[in-house]
């Protein structure tokens, strides 16, 4: 066969991987040892991919975790219009916590949460990596805050409440649910911690 040709074969052979199976098996990866603690080689078998297919399909590992992330937590724009057309602000933070406290117990996945757990105790090398897990929790946050705020306006929520306060406590609570959650809480507790953390807004 001439040269061009072999090039071409291997151009038109198929990918031996499913792009989309790979990244969700490197989220698990993650989720479950954190990015730090994370070997390429560990990355390499559970995907199974060698390195240099990771790198030309994903980039490096930095770019594979943020990439990692995104699928964890999904379109924020779909968070946020979750939301704003929830019936009210108490019930949309109250739906948050409760399914925070069912997904960080599933029996399929990593216990807690990927956001909190996976960039918890990164060296300063890493910490671009810790803000982008910071900036997805600060635009939930903000998205929460100006729901309540807008209850509050409406005066369904009285005007003593404060939205700042009440969004950070939701943020914080779902952040304390996903660190009990790693040391083997029961889904049981989790939801009567959402449940008691509800208490706030009475």
């Amino acid at each position: 066969m001439k040269q061009d040709e072999t090039k071409s074969a291997k151009i038109g052979r198929p990918r031996d991987y499913d792009e989309d199976e790979a990244l969700n098996k490197a989220m698990l990866v993650f989720w479950k040892y954190g990015f730090e603690t994370t070997s390429m080689s560990l990355l390499s078998k559970v995907m199974k991919m060698n390195a240099p297919s990771i790198y030309s399909a994903f980039g490096d590992k930095k770019s594979l975790f943020l990439k990692s992330l995104n699928l964890y937590v999904g379109d924020l724009k779909e968070i946020e219009t979750l939301i704003n057309e929830a019936p009210s602000a108490f019930e949309a933070v109250e739906e948050m916590l409760k399914q925070s406290a069912i997904r960080f117990t599933g029996k399929d996945t990593p216990r807690g949460c990927m956001l909190a757990s996976a960039v918890a105790s990164c060296s300063q090398e890493s910490a671009d990596v810790q803000g982008a897990a910071a900036t997805i929790r600060s635009k939930i946050e903000t998205a929460l805050k100006h729901r309540i705020e807008s209850d509050i306006n409406d005066q369904i929520l009285p005007k003593k409440f404060s939205a700042d306060g009440l969004a950070a406590h939701a943020i914080t609570t779902i952040q304390g649910m996903s660190v009990l959650a790693r040391d083997g809480a029961s889904r049981k507790k989790l939801l009567l911690i959402a449940e008691t953390s509800m208490l706030a807004w009475n």
